[in-house]
Parts: structure tokens; C-alpha cells; sequence
């Protein structure tokens, strides 16, 4: 079975840090592509970061970009979303997406190329 399972949410205060982890199961991750989101209820999900097949291509949100660092582990398949600076606006629950869908610079804001998903994780900064 398939599965992607994010980690590392958690409680924390403002300008502080987090790391969140996505392991794979049941695949490689190193095929595909993967992305970052968050959603807060009622809003619409938000795209943060992707990472290319390789780790060496990343792109960001302009809203998280020099306080949030994606990469990957092919090896472990695992992502990571190194957390810096948070804001009570970065509060969210978190979920990382994979696609083997050719990579773009904006893969981060088109959720439909993405076919699995985590259950998410919950972050909340307080101020």
C-alpha cells in the first residue's frame, strides 16, 4: 500500500522552528516529485514548496520563501520542511503530496498533479 506520513507538527511560539518529515511507504520516493500544502478550515489549501526528483531544483511560496527549506532523503524516502521564523500566519495543518508528473517551478500551486497525499500534521505558532 501506498502511503505518505508527515511528521514534526507540533506547538510552538513565534520565531520559533519546526521540522516536518513525510516518509514514503510502499514506493520510492525518489521518482517523484514532492510538494508541501497547508490548509487552515475554512480557507482554500495552500501551496508552500516542492522539491524535483533529484533534491536539486526547489521553489517556494513568496510568503514562506527564506524562512522555509524543503529537501529530501531519496535514500530514507523522506522529505523534510525545515521550519524557521514562524508566524501565527504559518499556522496550519501541514501535508506533503507526491506526482510523477514532469517537475515546473509552480508545482507548489497545482495540487490536481499530485496523486498521493498524507493525512497532514498540525502546526500552531502562538503569539
Amino acid at each position: 500500500q501506498l502511503s505518505l506520513v508527515e511528521s514534526g507538527g507540533g506547538l510552538v511560539q513565534t520565531g520559533g522552528s519546526l521540522r516536518l518529515s513525510c516518509k514514503a511507504s510502499g514506493f520510492f520516493l525518489r521518482g517523484y516529485a514532492i510538494g508541501w500544502f497547508r490548509q487552515v478550515p475554512g480557507k482554500e489549501r495552500e501551496g508552500v514548496s516542492c522539491i524535483e526528483f533529484g533534491g536539486n531544483i526547489t521553489n517556494y511560496a513568496e510568503s514562506v520563501k527564506g524562512r522555509f527549506t524543503i529537501s529530501r532523503d531519496n535514500e530514507e524516502d523522506t522529505s523534510f520542511l525545515q521550519m524557521n521564523s514562524l508566524k501565527p500566519g504559518d499556522r496550519a495543518k501541514y501535508y506533503c503530496a507526491s506526482t510523477a508528473q514532469a517537475y515546473s517551478n509552480d508545482s507548489y500551486v497545482r495540487p490536481q498533479i499530485y496523486d498521493s497525499w498524507g493525512q497532514g500534521t498540525q502546526v500552531t505558532v502562538s503569539s
